[in-house]
């Protein structure tokens, strides 16, 4: 029987959604972040207005929340050469994955999550990937996620377990997942203090959130936010 989890939280949409399911799930969650270098570091900034602001809207789940940790992987934007970590237009790579991908990052993040996770003692790994949408990134493959849970448990010789809410879930379901969860105030929640924005932008504000509405991942949550909010609004079905 599991009880606690570790639930890598980057302030997103994805992480805010999986946080939310591991309160209801868990006796004991606590985050980890990591500072890569990313050009979007404004996202640090917004996952800890975002922990503040489901502590005071969610009581119910404050008392399960704990620690919050930010990890330094500097080296990961200084061996990447990806328009998350560099001054560069997004585009597809000739590999046919686009230049946003940075190459085991996902991997890396597994790997300290799960020494983390080893001391402080929680047993369960949640991570935001997605295999439905998604950029083709090859570290949010479920095939990936399966091998590293098998790979960390048997090199920390501990049992662990990778849990991905969101593995089969397209966007718009995802927001549909958040209301399920927490009902409209935790979707207002996800628009108004969650961070997506590859550019780190948070000066433009739209019905779907803060950001410059042109990046893949404001792409990506616009389409997703504008399907889920159709489905609310159509007749059910006689």
């Amino acid at each position: 029987m599991h009880t606690t989890a570790l639930v890598l939280f980057s302030g997103g949409q994805d992480s805010t959604t999986c946080l939310a399911q591991a309160l209801l799930k868990y006796e004991r969650v606590e985050t980890v972040a990591f500072d890569y270098g990313q050009r979007h570091r404004v996202e640090l900034q917004a996952r800890l207005h975002v922990l503040c602001e489901i502590r005071a809207q969610f009581p119910q789940w404050a008392c399960r929340l704990g620690e919050d940790h930010l990890l330094d992987l500097a080296v990961l934007g200084q061996v990447s050469e990806s328009s998350l970590t560099r001054d560069m237009a997004f585009k597809m790579e000739s590999s046919g994955l686009p230049n946003t991908f940075v190459p085991g990052r996902n991997l890396l993040f597994l790997t300290l999550a799960a020494a983390l996770a080893y001391r402080r003692g929680l047993q369960v790994l949640v991570t935001g990937v997605c295999e439905t949408d998604f950029s083709g990134y090859p570290d949010c493959r479920d095939d990936t996620m399966k091998a590293m849970q098998l790979a960390l448990s048997l090199g920390m010789d501990r049992r662990f377990l990778i849990e991905t809410p969101l593995m089969w879930l397209d966007k718009a379901a995802t927001w549909a997942l958040a209301e399920a969860l927490g009902g409209r105030p935790l979707v207002d929640l996800i628009i108004e203090h969650t961070h997506t924005c590859y550019l780190g932008d948070r000066a433009r504000r739209h019905a779907w959130g803060h950001g410059c509405g042109q990046c893949p991942a404001c792409e990506l949550r616009a389409r997703g936010y504008a399907a889920y909010a159709e489905s609310r609004v159509k007749p059910a079905s006689p």
